[in-house]
């Protein structure tokens, strides 16, 4: 599938105000703002692999599409939900698990760029990858 391969963070937009809007500090929010990520994604029909790598922690996360389980974003915050395919986006709905409150997330591929929405609380911050 086209989101297989290996990405690295090259910009964010609004990403500092969506992380506010989360309730990560000010120095996670400058640290987290140049994290150097990469993701590496590898589909095998339903289910996905993904690593991720950043200055920060590096982590193996697997799942299959429709079914939950739980993730823990850099800064610790807990989350419980699924990913699924609608149409050419993976579409992420998590609910934190300290509040309830909903988070959804989509990547979709864009000409050469994986582009990661974040929609929380009214605030929408994107993440554009380049294949590494």
């Amino acid at each position: 599938m086209a989101f297989d391969g290996t990405w690295k963070v090259e910009k964010n937009d609004n990403y500092e105000k969506f992380m506010e809007v989360m309730g990560i500090n000010l120095v996670k929010r400058k640290l987290g703002a140049h994290d150097n990520l990469k993701i590496t994604i590898q589909q095998e029909g339903n289910k996905f692999t993904i690593k991720e790598s950043s200055n920060f922690r590096s982590i193996d996360i697997v799942f299959t599409l429709g079914e939950n389980f739980d993730y823990v974003m850099a800064d610790g915050t807990e989350l419980h939900g699924n990913w699924i395919i609608e149409g050419n986006k993976m579409v992420g709905t998590f609910k934190r698990k300290d509040n309830g409150k909903e988070l959804k997330t989509h990547r979709e591929i864009t000409g050469d760029e994986l582009v990661q929405t974040y929609i929380y609380e009214g605030v929408t911050a994107t993440r554009t990858f380049k294949k590494a």
